[in-house]
């Protein structure tokens, strides 16, 4: 399925589309972010929080590499995964994600290359932003049914 771009022409447009998205995410659901440095993968990662309705604050987990963030109106849970310092997939297994698979809304930034062995259903999104503007552009790439159908709703 192919979904056009969305255009963000600001922050808080991307807060607005990101707690969208969150809204429609359930247990289960893996979300990989990619972009260059500062293209805005945690800034979304923030709203998709607040769309879950989940504890914050929510912050760049760089050097712990994972945190766990509980609902707070009993839905799922997040795992916001930074793999920047991961070198691998073994790394990503050590994790030991699987577990929380299931229960959780998974958010990897930097997870293209290494997210693929979490899930063969995943939604990954691919982040460009114009520096001079602070435009940002987002690629919605579905991977499986339930996907295309998020896809579809927050690409409208």
């Amino acid at each position: 399925m192919s979904v056009p771009p969305v255009t963000l022409p600001d922050r808080e447009a991307t807060q607005t589309w990101g707690r969208r998205l969150g809204a429609l995410l359930r247990a289960g659901d893996v979300v990989v972010l990619t972009g260059g440095l500062g293209a805005g993968k945690t800034t979304l990662t923030q709203a998709i929080a607040e769309g879950l309705g989940v504890r914050g604050p929510i912050t760049s987990p760089t050097f712990v590499i994972a945190r766990v963030h509980p609902s707070l109106v009993g839905g799922p849970e997040l795992v916001h995964v930074d793999a920047y310092r991961l070198d691998g997939s073994l790394e990503l297994d050590d994790l030991d994600l699987d577990s929380e698979l299931d229960e959780a809304v998974t958010v990897i930034e930097w997870g293209a290359g290494l997210a693929e062995e979490l899930s063969q259903e995943r939604l990954e999104l691919v982040i460009d932003v114009d520096t001079s503007t602070e435009v940002r552009s987002i690629r919605l790439q579905p991977n499986g049914a339930r996907f295309e159908s998020v896809a579809a709703q927050v690409a409208s």
